[in-house]
């Protein structure tokens, strides 16, 4: 099969497989920014190239065929070495100007990367930077992204990675909440209160089993995903929350409560792809990230 893809000129590869991923010319035409006229001529012009129908073509759309499936796998190795090309490329890239595509959590890109940024932006005017709010996992193999801040060691192969430090967490409470609850001493003071936690995501649940105790997600009155939502909500006095400590005691509004309960921390990891990290304006904005980063983590 290699053989046979191995003549096929790349731009008809790309269509066959958004096809055969999108079931149809109209899904490939989306996907690939073209008409499904072009893409159905493309088709055509391939199944000629090899000789072989690669789609049945049905009413609801395009299904492959015994040898359009056996083709997928291959076509995807084209695909992933024509990225790698692309990449490399990239890498090589001498000039210090130009723009670097950072991704980080909402909560990170809200709290910590305003000033960072605009001090990169200071010393280096010539790098523009683009921010991305995310907290799903930005794909840097794919270019979506050239520099990642995650809160976990990313695995994927080909990437580069530094661990930062910890960023230390704590118990918090608005101080309106204490004026009317009390000041609980102890976790055993605290299992009257209200605590803020989260809807769908298991972090804080776990990170109290951590510690020894066992609840589930109805233990938590007032639940919020969104992290800049959630600490608001602490912050109005809808119950006890965690937070990073250096956010929440910065705060006037609220204190930090059960210093002496141990909370896991928070690693910070900045990651790039291993063919983009030594491109100048990327290894030179990965320098500054660490710097304005540091001062965060314990």
């Amino acid at each position: 099969m290699d053989k046979i893809l191995g003549h096929l000129d790349w731009s008809l590869a790309q269509t066959f497989l958004a096809v055969a991923e999108t079931g149809s010319l109209s899904g490939a035409a989306r996907q690939l920014g073209t008409s499904q006229p072009t893409l159905g001529r493309q088709i055509k012009a391939i199944e000629v190239q090899l000789g072989a129908e690669l789609f049945h073509r049905q009413p609801r759309g395009f299904a492959l065929t015994q040898i359009g499936a056996e083709l997928v796998a291959p076509a995807k190795a084209m695909q992933d070495a024509m990225r790698q090309i692309a990449l490399t490329a990239a890498g090589q890239q001498a000039r210090l100007d130009g723009t670097v595509r950072i991704t980080a959590s909402v909560a990170t890109s809200a709290m910590h990367l305003p000033p960072i940024i605009a001090r990169i932006r200071k010393l280096e005017p010539q790098i523009a930077i683009e921010l991305v709010p995310s907290d799903d996992t930005s794909n840097l193999l794919f270019r979506e992204a050239d520099i990642a801040v995650r809160m976990y060691r990313p695995t994927q192969l080909d990437l580069v990675t530094q661990h930062i430090g910890d960023i230390a967490l704590g118990v918090f409470a608005a101080r309106s909440y204490l004026a009317e609850r009390g000041t609980p001493a102890s976790l055993a003071d605290a299992a009257g209160h209200d605590f803020v936690g989260f809807d769908k995501h298991l972090h804080i649940i776990e990170g109290m089993a951590r510690a020894g105790i066992q609840v589930d997600r109805g233990f938590y009155k007032v639940r919020c995903d969104d992290h800049i939502a959630y600490w608001e909500l602490v912050r109005a006095g809808c119950g006890i929350g965690f937070a990073q400590t250096n956010i929440g005691q910065a705060d006037p509004l609220v204190v930090q409560l059960m210093k002496d309960v141990a909370i896991p921390p928070l690693p910070i990891w900045l990651t790039a792809h291993a063919a983009m990290r030594q491109t100048p304006r990327i290894r030179r904005v990965w320098e500054l990230l660490a710097e304005g980063l540091r001062p965060l983590v314990s």
